[in-house]
């Protein structure tokens, strides 16, 4: 099983999602899910990570991969697996972050989703999820946010 995540840029109350992030990947790597997309931008993306990161303590099975806008812009993947690189080369580099989020939304079985508006890059990613009827885990539908 393949997670991916969704999530605003700037968060507030981390440690309330940080506990949600664990509850909710340590439920999913029980049920069976080993890769985990990340996509390495904003506060959500970076709790996403640091949370895997210390479940790999207890299940060293799990894959942390991050997914790459953009080739060559010499990032810090350590802390990652490995990292991969969709197809969007012919992408406008404008474009590459959303086409990267369909990509990983499309290439996911699960989506979990930091997203308490409906405006912005999470929502549209979300909203994709929603389309391509992905299972989606929300903190807003769990925590009434």
């Amino acid at each position: 099983m393949t997670v991916t995540f969704c999530g605003h840029a700037q968060i507030s109350q981390s440690e309330k999602i940080e506990n949600w992030l664990c509850d909710v990947t340590q439920k999913l790597i029980e049920q069976g899910a080993t890769t985990f997309y990340l996509g390495g931008y904003g506060a959500f993306d970076n709790l996403a990570a640091s949370v895997l990161r210390s479940q790999k303590k207890r299940y060293p099975q799990i894959e942390l991969i991050l997914v790459l806008a953009y080739l060559n812009t010499g990032r810090d993947t350590s802390g990652y697996d490995s990292t991969v690189y969709p197809p969007l080369e012919t992408v406008p580099r404008r474009f590459a972050i959303s086409h990267r989020n369909r990509w990983m939304v499309e290439s996911a079985d699960v989506v979990v989703a930091y997203v308490l508006h409906d405006w912005g890059g999470a929502a549209t990613t979300l909203r994709c999820a929603k389309q391509k009827k992905k299972q989606i885990i929300s903190y807003r539908d769990e925590m009434g946010s």
